[in-house]
């Protein structure tokens, strides 16, 4: 297939793009390497070393034969760029990852909340757009989130975006329908997710858009099968406090040393995913798309769900790292449940990859090669939801300031 990979520079863009082209697609990255930029405005670098995309796409020919075709358009600003580019290429599928997609960033200032709706709402709706314009009858894949459905503590599973109801007639009977999961953001990202969804649900039902949407858990692991083939080739590997993912950031903490930083009680339940699996979900979505007019595909794409002060003491165990129970720079319950379907993906064969401690040891050791990137002042998160929260946040985990008095 021709597949058009929406923001494949990012960290998971990247790894899908080699992923797919390994599998013998035609990969072609529309990125407007924004991400790059933020690194540029946070004063922080990828713990792994990352070459430009084009560096990248030579190497990966160089290794394999294959060419990643790169083509530098903003979604959310180009459309007739876009636009022209489809018309063009006219892909059999797009996959969808070209969105602002921290939670803190997005809650770090007015500025930021305002970027991440414009970026994420207007990318996704261009493409909708153009896709329609055009009358494409190409696959869109998108790549959302587990946290349109909020952490809830009602005890009952979180279905794959549909939820059966009845409903009261005014004839006093009780009709059989189903819904939308009902969204529940936790920040401004989140909410782009939420808006995502609402759009998807208008352009599949009112012009037939084939589209499926994944909702996914928080990512772990460094590498897949296709970055290891060479140096140049690894993936990006986030530790700050606005981008790094928690089980991730809690692994190059240990490697260098820093305390474990968990916000409030820990409590928080969060559904989890490994890099490869990730890729190997895309791919299986790929397969699978649904028919024309067909309402909008929805998977569940996480593989198990952990308390994060679970993970903070299996790997203080580990690695001997002490915790820090720092407060929480979010407005959410300190403790949540959370029980999640996903047996779509396990029904097409994802035989999952599950938290053990070698693959938790790579990554480790991968923190450890790169420790002298790592700037200890940007590992704290320190965004907060809301100005009452702002004042409560501890920038200084190890307590440098206090041991400089004496």
């Amino acid at each position: 297939m021709k597949i058009a990979v929406m923001g494949g520079d990012g960290f998971i863009g990247w790894p899908t793009s080699l992923h797919l082209s390994d599998a013998g697609h035609d990969i072609h990255i529309l990125d407007n390497l924004s991400r790059r930029w933020i690194d540029t405005e946070l004063g922080v670098q990828s713990l792994t070393p990352m070459d430009s995309i084009q560096e990248r796409t030579r190497i990966w020919h160089a290794e394999t034969g294959r060419r990643i075709h790169f083509n530098l358009i903003d979604l959310a600003k180009d459309y007739e760029l876009l636009k022209n580019w489809l018309s063009e290429h006219r892909p059999d599928a797009v996959i969808h990852f070209a969105e602002q997609r921290a939670a803190p960033y997005s809650m770090k200032s007015d500025r930021h909340k305002n970027y991440t709706v414009n970026n994420n709402v207007s990318a996704t709706h261009n493409l909708l757009n153009a896709l329609t314009e055009l009358n494409l009858d190409t696959h869109l894949i998108h790549l959302g989130t587990m946290g349109v459905y909020g952490y809830s503590t009602v005890g009952a599973a979180i279905p794959e975006g549909y939820l059966p109801v009845g409903i009261e007639t005014a004839g006093g009977e009780t009709v059989s329908q189903e819904i939308l999961y009902p969204s529940n953001p936790g920040s401004i990202y989140h909410m782009t997710k939420c808006l995502d969804q609402l759009l998807f649900q208008f352009y599949a039902r009112n012009d037939g858009l084939r589209i499926t949407d994944l909702h996914q858990g928080i990512v772990w692991g460094t590498h897949t099968e296709q970055t290891r083939r060479h140096t140049q080739l690894i993936n990006r590997f986030d530790y700050d406090g606005d981008y790094g993912t928690v089980l991730n950031r809690f692994l190059i903490q240990a490697a260098i040393g820093y305390p474990l930083t968990v916000h409030g009680t820990g409590g928080q339940t969060r559904a989890f995913i490994h890099i490869q699996d990730s890729v190997r979900c895309i791919e299986l979505a790929l397969k699978n798309p649904p028919a024309r007019g067909a309402r909008v595909e929805i998977f569940n794409q996480m593989t198990e769900t952990h308390r994060v002060r679970d993970l903070a003491e299996m790997i203080a165990r580990m690695s001997g790292a002490k915790i820090a129970w720092l407060p929480n720079p979010r407005k959410e319950a300190a403790e949540n449940e959370l029980i999640v379907r996903n047996e779509k993906f396990r029904d097409l064969g994802l035989d999952p990859i599950t938290l053990e401690a070698g693959l938790l040891g790579e990554i480790v050791d991968v923190a450890k090669k790169f420790a002298y990137r790592v700037d200890r002042s940007r590992v704290p998160a320190v965004s907060a939801w809301t100005k009452d929260i702002a004042a409560t946040i501890n920038h200084d985990p190890e307590g440098k300031r206090l041991k400089s008095v004496s």
